[in-house]
């Protein structure tokens, strides 16, 4: 198992330096609370909801902007990207699996401990490229045993699961000057 290393010394001259080993896993959840934390402090500038930017990074891997947020996307390293985020078919069956736990939690409430919703995916053996089929696991181990209708149908009623229902009118457009 590889670790993270972090350099949590004050200056790079330092002569006694200090370091801290994380696994990949504490790194990610150390992450997570820095940004957390940082978004709490300074919130940054109010940006319009419903504006998504997407910008190249490296090879096939891009960086998303959604209201001061940054998020990452490439490709595995058997379809040439590096595989140094999920790929954007991942972040879409992600903000399903998401969405649903976001409408579980509000539905559990106090109870939503031990919560978790996993999400498998099968991709589509034809074209156009598609997700085939999705299934969705929601495990809420402090359900009362009279209400798992009561919570699949507020689950099922997520915005991005009615986005899929009911399919957004879609425009493109391309332009060579960033005009919109």
């Amino acid at each position: 198992m590889g670790r993270v290393v972090l350099d949590t010394s004050f200056s790079s001259h330092d002569a006694e330096e200090l370091w801290a080993s994380l696994t990949t896993e504490e790194a990610r959840r150390l992450a997570g609370l820095l940004l957390y934390q940082a978004a709490a402090v300074d919130p940054g500038a109010p940006e319009a909801p419903g504006v998504v930017e997407v910008l190249p990074v490296a090879g096939d891997a891009y960086a998303i902007r959604i209201r001061g947020h940054e998020l990452t996307v490439d490709q595995p390293l058997t379809d040439g990207g590096k595989d140094t985020a999920p790929t954007p078919v991942e972040l879409f069956v992600a903000a399903v699996a998401s969405c649903a736990a976001h409408y579980a939690g509000r539905f559990l409430g106090a109870g939503r401990a031990g919560l978790r919703v996993r999400a498998q995916f099968r991709m589509a053996a034809d074209r156009p490229a598609r997700v085939a089929s999705l299934s969705l696991t929601v495990v809420a181990p402090q359900l009362p045993t009279e209400r798992p209708a009561a919570l699949r149908a507020v689950v099922s009623h997520c915005t991005v699961t009615n986005s899929m229902a009911s399919p957004p009118e879609m425009e493109l457009r391309v332009s060579r000057d960033g005009g919109v």
